[in-house]
């Protein structure tokens, strides 16, 4: 099992790939408002998060989508998601995302979270060149959290279905 811990600040946070016992946790964070705000795919039912945690889990048996729990040292509360998309594995560019759990939020875990998997995903990844951060352009929390994990404004997307509005596209380089 792949855990990345990030110990750069206190709560030390441990990012590792979800597991089924997370069910409650995560169909517990889909209460919040904010958070179904911005997914397509918003987490009702005990269903709806099972099926959610089987494509994290097949994710990772394709190499496709590397998503992991954010969680706490000591503490049982989840604080977020942060994964890692590959639309195709052979590539040289991925898709960085996450989000965070309303108790969490104003504590620095999404940048911390995001600092962490962009480590691990160069480190992992050597033929990764490009990481990319992508949200609505609306999503002013999302554009500091990418400000803040040197993820450049690169454009703006033009607003495509199913988003109703442009994006942005934030990118960070492998460092030489």
């Amino acid at each position: 099992m792949t855990v990345i811990v990030n110990a750069e600040a206190s709560p030390v946070l441990f990012l590792r790939p979800w597991q089924d016992d997370d069910l409650a946790a995560l169909v517990s964070a889909y209460r919040d408002p904010e958070l179904r705000k911005w997914t397509l795919h918003p987490i009702v039912t005990d269903d709806d998060g099972r099926r959610w945690l089987d494509l994290q889990h097949q994710g990772w048996e394709s190499g496709e989508r590397m998503s992991f729990a954010v969680r706490e040292e000591g503490k049982d509360a989840l604080l977020g998601n942060v994964v890692m998309k590959r639309t195709d594995p052979l590539g040289d560019t991925a898709e960085v995302g996450y989000w965070t759990a309303a108790p969490a939020r104003g504590r620095g875990v999404a940048p911390r979270a995001v600092r962490s998997l962009t480590a691990w995903a160069f480190s992992t990844y050597p033929v990764l060149v490009t990481l990319e951060l992508l949200h609505q352009i609306d999503n002013v929390a999302s554009c500091r959290v990418a400000e803040k994990t040197g993820y450049l404004f690169e454009e703006i997307l033009p607003a495509e279905p199913p988003y109703p509005y442009d994006g942005h596209r934030h990118c960070l380089r492998r460092p030489d």
